[in-house]
């Protein structure tokens, strides 16, 4: 399938739409428990090597013990330190070759899952996304976010292919502390108005192809689920409970974004968020809820309709998500810090140049103040 495209790259007026997606998507209540079963019959034995922190070990390790054993799976744990950059990502690297590994596992938040594939990559073996959290769209996709050891975003890693299992473990997300699964709603969140933005603009999504009717029309899906189930899912968090809501907002989290931002694209709100990671006072805060704040900048920058901007700041307020500078930790501060954050926001390479028309360091940080004002104000 082809569209028109007068910048594509075959230099004929056609870009190629490209949609891609991990090779099985399992989630359920107790699933770690399926995972030997899941693994074995995809072809996927061992040695497996398990990327995860030491308090996921303590969580899982008896689960991976029965489940493993019983599938004569052998593996070994290599711990995660927290932060997915570059000397994390070679001591993995280093680990799965010590023992081996045909597969790598990883368990854990969206940094941990981001440092297993990045080591799957750079070794040539199979990929296993475990997440215990729903706090970001990570485990489906071909990529992962390198940061520095400080926190600041470093890069973007690109992978041939996206993950052979992604398995979701909805027994143990329920009993997560809330705020990871409301930092993934923020992150979903920004998924279809970033998407929609690439297809007006006839820009490459994330695979540097055309968009799909398909990573459209689940990018819009994500939305809907989020407006539909997102106060429900977090009282069943807050609850501990597993519930069909939480299931689905699972499902929008996790696999809707995560389909929906590879093959629909990313924009301005994402391009915020990186530019956010130049703050110190940003640093305690999650991926998604940077990305929350990212997408009113955006909807800002492209003027919008006022009632878009005001939905999405009721929801964000409804599930706890920002929607001003004060929430950010940047009520005080100096026009320095902003300039910086702008500045890296349409930093070459960036998303932000994904939008229609050219963005500039004025207009983020125009569309930065203005948010907040617009958000204090609804």
């Amino acid at each position: 399938m082809a569209v028109v495209d007068h910048d594509g790259p075959t230099g004929r007026g056609e870009r190629l739409a490209v949609f891609c997606a991990p090779a099985r998507y399992v989630q359920g209540r107790h699933a770690t428990a399926e995972l030997g079963t899941v693994l074995a019959a995809m072809g996927l034995g061992g040695p497996v090597l398990i990327v995860a922190s030491v308090r996921v070990e303590a969580l899982l390790g008896a689960t991976w013990a029965t489940a493993l054993g019983a599938a004569g799976i052998p593996y070994a744990v290599h711990h995660f330190g927290g932060e997915c950059s570059q000397a994390e990502i070679d001591a993995g690297v280093a680990a799965a070759r010590a023992v081996g590994a045909t597969t790598v596992l990883g368990a854990g938040g969206g940094k941990a899952l981001d440092t297993s594939r990045a080591v799957a990559a750079a070794c040539g073996l199979a990929a296993v996304n475990c997440p215990t959290l729903a706090s970001s769209d990570a485990p489906c996709s071909a990529l992962s976010v390198v940061y520095q050891p400080d926190g600041t975003f470093d890069r973007y890693l690109f992978y041939p292919r996206n993950p052979d299992l992604v398995l979701v473990d909805t027994e143990i997300v329920a009993k997560a502390p809330a705020r990871f699964l409301v930092s993934g709603m923020g992150d979903a969140l920004a998924t279809w108005f970033e998407a929609r933005t690439v297809i007006e603009a006839r820009k490459p999504n994330q695979l540097q192809g055309a968009t799909t009717l398909t990573a459209g029309a689940l990018a819009r899906l994500c939305y809907d689920t989020l407006l539909e189930d997102g106060p429900a899912a977090l009282a069943a968090v807050r609850a501990r409970s597993v519930t069909p809501a939480l299931e689905r907002l699972v499902e929008a989290n996790t696999l809707l974004s995560g389909l929906g931002f590879e093959s629909g694209g990313l924009a301005i709100a994402h391009s915020v968020h990186n530019g956010l990671t130049t703050a110190r006072e940003t640093h305690a805060l999650l991926h998604g809820e940077k990305v929350a704040f990212g997408l009113l900048v955006q909807l800002v920058v492209e003027g919008r309709p006022r009632a878009e901007f005001d939905e999405v700041v009721r929801f964000n307020r409804t599930v706890g998500l920002p929607t001003t500078l004060a929430d950010l930790g940047l009520a005080v501060t100096d026009e320095d810090t902003l300039a910086a954050v702008a500045e890296r926001a349409v930093a070459p390479g960036e998303t932000a140049h994904n939008e229609p028309f050219p963005v500039t360091v004025a207009a983020v940080l125009d569309g930065i103040r203005a948010a907040d004002a617009l958000a204090r104000s609804v």
